[in-house]
């Protein structure tokens, strides 16, 4: 494993509407130097897994059959060139997924691995274990040599696919591809956690882009399987007839969750300010027209998960959005916009999302700006976590360079403060 040396530390840290100094904290907050953020509770602990010899991407993990946990994410290795590893618009290798292993509950990790020697591009991992298996599935975009343009804006299209693993994640399969029986050419992105439902239906969130326009146009889909994986259908139509905030022409990144009974639950991302979401009373034929939740967040994807109980959602989200709808003009060209993902605050519902709990701090980003390129100083965003025995685990992509796993009890989550507890 490779580690930072000594990351400068930002004078100022930014939280909510206040600025607080690392060495002027309110009482019970800590920055810890090691993981480069600053902590609402001295009880939240945590590890840097890793750090990339340049960049990395998505971090995805899952608790295996086997009770190991397995984490994945894209990442520059040794023989990759160095410069951005995110599979988009790269018409080379440039990364690898690579997979670190914890038999003990995370409190230590062997890796990295090459999880899926291919010879093209990885997005990202995502998880699935359907009941009453052991086979662990991997899902994600598959930019296959020969599926995919970079012309006219399409560069991150690609066909989406899954593997599976019968041995807790050792060895994969070769890769299945995807072709809706309504869409059989569909290419697009898939990144965000998927769901089965009760009554054992797949439905996993894809969305296409088009970045030939500025900004970027995107829509968002549903890919749904009644028969665990063997046929699709693309929800709510085949392309172009995908879900979007028409004031923007974005919508994409959906996670969708499973409230049980045949209800689902989806989170999307737009640029308006706001997580959006849409639910489904008919195990995930049908949706509700995407409407604004309450949670303010910006041009970002949604983190959500169940907690231990397996009822209540919580949300991890930036609440913040320095970048109005008149100001919009592409996440590029916005450097404020990639400020807006230095803190993470969570979110709890009890209600399959319909409503939401006051905002509670976890963490922000405490070091000072170093990278030349702005999406990458003040990186929190794209979460991943579940709950193990009463304990949240969070992987954190940090500032697109080293992987962090975050760990704090369910218990304390209430304890920490919202936006009236700091006078903000």
């Amino acid at each position: 494993m490779r580690h930072e040396q000594n990351p400068e530390l930002a004078e100022k840290i930014t939280v909510g509407t206040i600025e607080v100094a690392p060495a002027v904290l309110p009482h019970g907050w800590v920055v810890d130097r090691r993981l480069g953020l600053l902590l609402a509770s001295r009880d939240i602990t945590g590890e840097v897994v890793y750090t990339a010899t340049d960049t990395l991407f998505e971090t995805r993990a899952t608790k295996t059959p086997g009770g190991d946990y397995l984490l994945m994410f894209p990442t520059n290795t040794a023989d990759r060139p160095k410069g951005s590893a995110h599979y988009g618009s790269a018409s080379e290798k440039v990364n690898d997924l690579v997979a670190f292993r914890s038999h003990d509950r995370g409190k230590t990790w062997q890796g990295p691995t090459v999880a899926f020697d291919i010879d093209y591009n990885q997005h990202g991992f995502i998880p699935l274990i359907p009941q009453g298996s052991t086979r662990i599935y991997a899902f994600g975009t598959q930019p296959v040599r020969g599926t995919v343009t970079r012309d006219h804006g399409l560069q991150e299209n690609a066909p989406i696919g899954f593997r599976y693993s019968d041995d807790d994640g050792y060895h994969w399969s070769e890769v299945r591809l995807i072709r809706p029986v309504n869409d059989p050419g569909y290419t697009g992105m898939s990144v965000m956690r998927m769901c089965e439902t009760d009554a054992g239906t797949w439905l996993l969130g894809t969305h296409e882009a088009d970045w030939s326009y500025k900004p970027l146009i995107t829509r968002q889909y549903m890919l749904r399987s009644e028969d665990r994986g063997q046929t699709w259908e693309l929800l709510p139509n085949s392309r172009h007839g995908g879900w979007a905030a028409r004031a923007y022409g974005r919508m994409d990144e959906g996670r969708p969750i499973n409230l049980g009974g045949g209800k689902v639950y989806v989170m999307l991302r737009t640029p308006e300010g706001h997580l959006w979401n849409s639910w489904s009373d008919d195990d995930g034929n049908t949706w509700s027209a995407p409407t604004p939740s309450t949670l303010v967040h910006p041009d970002a994807p949604p983190m959500l998960f169940h907690l231990s109980d397996g009822q209540t959602l919580a949300a991890l989200h930036h609440n913040r959005h320095a970048v109005t709808a008149k100001m919009y003009a592409g996440l590029g060209s916005n450097p404020e916009a990639f400020m807006d993902r230095s803190e993470i605050w969570i979110s709890l519902s009890g209600d399959g999302g319909h409503s939401w709990a006051e905002p509670r701090f976890v963490f922000a980003n405490a070091l000072a700006p170093s990278f030349e390129n702005p999406f990458r100083n003040h990186q929190c965003s794209y979460i991943d976590a579940f709950v193990d025995e009463g304990a949240v685990h969070l992987f954190v992509p940090h500032r697109w360079h080293r992987v962090l796993h975050v760990c704090f009890s369910e218990e304390i989550l209430k304890s920490f403060p919202t936006r009236h507890d700091m006078g903000s």
